[in-house]
């Protein structure tokens, strides 16, 4: 068999040994046999040629990296990988079960009436049950028609649904103006 043979089997067998470290820790031991595999192969290709031997050097700095880089992204797909690696929680599993939160979801873009005059906060009903609701953007008056449109924590925002109240589009944040905070978009 060719001398350049031998050469790329040792660097397939050094690139081998190299994964093998990654699922198998062996306290180094076969990442050094991947080492010496990778400069015997370097070696055999300069005795056979500089040609061979650049090809097989530049085989050796491509194919190491990715072969160990590939054995990385598969190593937490694995059933030992997935014992040895934390995952991170969802947030179904740390987050505490909030029944309140999930009844004010519910609400979203259901109508009410004001029970209480709203300058900022107040009291609405929806359909027989009592919530405490803060106006999105002006005072609500007693008995007056009101939507909720968005649910920040515990919160109900409301906005008035008669024809003389303005509807402002939500406001976001990001394309706030930097020059002036209280500059809020066109309607």
């Amino acid at each position: 068999m060719e001398p350049w043979v031998w050469a790329i089997l040792l660097l397939i067998l050094g690139a081998a040994f190299a994964v093998m470290e990654v699922f198998v820790t062996t306290a180094g031991i076969l990442a050094f046999l991947s080492l010496a595999a990778v400069v015997a192969a370097v070696v055999m290709g300069f005795n056979q040629g500089p040609v061979t031997g650049i090809l097989i050097l530049f085989g050796a700095i491509i194919g190491m990296p990715t072969s160990i880089i590939l054995a990385f992204k598969y190593l937490p797909k694995t059933p030992m990988g997935r014992r040895m690696l934390l995952m991170a929680p969802k947030s179904e599993d740390v987050l505490p079960d909030d029944p309140e939160k999930e009844r004010l979801k519910g609400l979203l873009g259901r109508t009410g009436r004001a029970k209480s005059p709203m300058l900022l906060s107040g009291v609405i009903t929806i359909d027989g049950h009592t919530v405490e609701a803060i106006s999105e953007s002006m005072p609500i008056e007693v008995g007056q028609t009101v939507r909720v449109v968005q649910i920040e924590g515990h919160r109900v925002v409301v906005r008035p649904m008669d024809e003389e109240a303005p509807v402002l589009p939500p406001v976001d944040p990001l394309k706030r103006s930097f020059d002036d905070p209280f500059d809020l978009p066109p309607a």
